[in-house]
């Protein structure tokens, strides 16, 4: 066995445990299931890192594991921190080794830790690194108070230094992680740690304002309710208090929906306040719903500092229901304009959770699979080993165009989709033209621009909001199903009062185009140009873009598959400008940005949009009042105005592909 002064030694911190060579690995963790499937990070590294074992290139060493090193930041607090080192026959491997470093607040090991990360440590430390696994401030074993995001810069930055120091490293440092673990990526990297060499940056935000926070200036309640619900249940402080971890989870598995509909809390009424620490965050949430300098922080905004990034080697990796598909879309093309390093990035049809063929109600088909472990090492041994593993020289992107499929319900239960894997030189692809989509008063969507017609009128009653059925939830998917789902109501399903499609709602607007003739790709950003009034000061609008399959045996409705959607709180929904009041039944025009996807109508399909002016429990409800978000006192129903004449010709942009303008 290794001597543990060694072992010290090299590490230069106090070392409360370690394991060397081939001794049996911790027993594998029952997944705790009243948390696996809503903390962000989770599911998704189930999936990614479940085949760790199987992959191109056999283990070279043993591994020697060094367990809560305590690595000091600039400010005195220590940090736990794992290390994972090559070794042979019970030694240390001679040598220096990159270092890979990975910062999670969910537990570097134990019940709430991300499934497999000890394996993927082990298995890129038998394959020559060592690999540094860290809990943030103030999670699990590291000292210090938690805050979400805006820590992780500072103290990512000192632990890459820190690696790049040890004895065992030469001196590059690669990272990689996914979720809250991509944004601790990012915050470090704009402060440009000098021995940072590569990252490898899965479902990451770029601005999380605009994405985990709000949306178009709605508040996304399901996320920032069940998240921080979820961390407090597996704070320092609920290990140490029973009472306060049996509470919260008892509010979690049995009271979220009660709490979901009581929103707007006071703040001195928040299921939150049994653990201040994460009450405040929360609050600060909800106080800050416009975007001010609260939210260009480092940790929470990268848009802002793309300059800032070191010009190394990064892979950015998402799926198209993903909760960060904008903010990695957006870090991909904010930096990969500015680098002359390999900057990569990879889309797929999945939800927070990189890998597998199935994605909410839907079975893409095997091609949709991917060994996100096999992508990580052939991305690491060229871009820190220069190993030529041929990754580099790919395409700089590729993209999953989800359709093709039958349509019909394999033995699991899962619509068939299919889709294949596009490459291109660039986000958005070169080859796609931005045609305009119409919307008219016969509820057709066609390529005619509109002439004299009526306006759309509903009622929109915050009583009785539109249900939430799929799209680009994580926190709260065992409530509100997540990823793409036919759009129809099931008792089942929160907020639903009956089986129907969402299309029978009365507030609900439909407008789609006759069955195709022939196959219609798309792939690329996607917006909603929408001509609105409203008999309300401030209100919301949403957009949904649906791929509607023809009935089959399987499906004698069809099959109504959301694509993307998205929403606008109309007074605040320019960032850039002051808020403005609407005046009743005065036309605006507001732009709804769907983000982007790539998807094959195929022929006899539909295209539809829909529009209306709720989707909870994923946002909150607007009260109509224009009172301050958060802060509501009461309710009203609006009279909701959708123009499409020729003077406001409200319709959908489509990036499609193979044809002219």
């Amino acid at each position: 066995m290794l001597d543990r002064n060694k072992l010290v030694n090299v590490l230069r911190d106090e070392v409360t445990h370690f394991r060397v060579g081939n001794t049996r690995l911790m027993k594998k963790r029952k997944p705790y299931t009243p948390i696996v499937g809503i903390v962000p990070g989770l599911l998704l590294v189930l999936s990614s890192y479940g085949n760790a074992q199987t992959d191109v290139r056999n283990p070279s060493y043993d591994v020697a594991t060094a367990v809560n090193v305590m690595v000091p930041m600039r400010d005195g607090v220590k940090l736990a921190t794992d290390v994972y080192m090559p070794a042979h026959g019970g030694q240390l491997a001679p040598g220096r080794f990159p270092v890979l470093v990975s910062r999670t607040p969910y537990g570097k090991v134990g019940v709430t830790a991300p499934a497999g990360s000890n394996e993927i440590a082990r298995y890129f430390a038998q394959r020559g690194y060592v690999v540094v696994v860290q809990d943030c401030r103030g999670r699990y074993n590291s000292e210090g108070t938690f805050y979400i995001d805006v820590n992780e810069g500072r103290d990512g930055y000192d632990t890459v230094e820190w690696a790049a120091r040890q004895a065992w490293s030469n001196g590059k440092v690669g990272t990689y992680g996914a979720s809250y673990l991509a944004q601790a990526q990012n915050a470090l990297a704009v402060l440009r740690p000098p021995h940072l060499a590569a990252m490898f940056v899965e479902v990451g935000t770029s601005n999380y304002y605009q994405e985990g926070a709000y949306r178009g200036g709605a508040f996304c309640l399901l996320h920032n309710l069940v998240y921080p619900m979820i961390l407090t249940s597996t704070s320092p402080e609920a290990q140490k208090d029973t009472v306060l971890k049996d509470a919260m989870l008892e509010m979690l598995h049995e009271q979220i929906g009660n709490w979901l509909r009581a929103y707007p809390f006071r703040p001195n009424a928040s299921p939150l306040l049994l653990d201040p620490i994460y009450q405040r965050w929360f609050q600060d949430f909800v106080d800050h719903s416009f975007f001010d300098d609260y939210w260009k922080q480092n940790g929470f905004n990268f848009e802002f500092d793309y300059d800032k990034y070191p010009d190394i080697p990064i892979y950015f990796i998402s799926g198209w229901y993903d909760l960060f598909e904008r903010g990695t879309l957006h870090n991909y093309m904010g930096l990969a304009t500015r680098h002359k390093s390999p900057t990569k990035l990879l889309m797929g049809p999945w939800v927070h959770g990189i890998g597998p063929r199935v994605a909410g109600g839907v079975d893409f088909g095997a091609d949709a699979e991917v060994n996100l472990t096999a992508e990580q090492l052939r991305w690491f041994d060229q871009v820190l080993k220069d190993q030529n593993t041929g990754i580099v020289q790919e395409p700089r992107v590729r993209y999953f165009t989800m359709g093709g499929g039958d349509g019909f319900r394999d033995a699991k239960g899962h619509m068939q989709n299919g889709g294949e894997w596009t490459a291109a030189s660039a986000w958005p692809p070169p080859g796609a033209s931005t045609h305009a989509f119409f919307l008219h008063a016969d509820g057709s969507l066609s390529e005619q621009p509109p002439g004299d017609e009526p306006p759309s009128i509903y009622v929109f009653d915050p009583r009785h909001p539109v249900p939430t059925i799929g799209g680009q939830i994580d926190s709260g998917k065992d409530l509100s199903p997540d990823g793409p789902r036919d759009q129809r109501c099931d008792l089942k399903i929160f907020g639903c009062e009956d089986n129907l499609p969402l299309f029978a709602r009365r507030d609900v607007l439909v407008f789609q185009t006759p069955p195709l003739a022939s196959d219609l790709t798309i792939a690329g950003p996607v917006t909603v140009d929408l001509w609105i009034s409203s008999s309300a000061p401030e209100t919301d609008f949403t957009a949904k873009l649906v791929d509607v399959a023809p009935p089959n045996r399987d499906y004698p409705e069809g099959f109504a598959m959301n694509l993307e959607d998205r929403i606008i709180r109309v007074r605040s929904w320019n960032d850039t400008s002051p808020p403005r009041v609407l005046m009743p039944l005065s036309a605006r025009k507001v732009t709804i940005d769907l983000v982007g996807v790539a998807n094959r109508f195929r022929t006899g399909h539909r295209v539809r949009v829909d529009i209306s002016s709720s989707n909870f429990p994923f946002f909150d409800v607007n009260p109509n009042t224009g009172e301050r978000s958060g802060y509501s006192t009461h309710e009203t129903t609006a009279d909701q105005v959708v123009y499409h004449d020729r003077e406001h010709p409200s319709h959908i942009n489509l990036p499609v592909m193979g044809r002219a303008p």
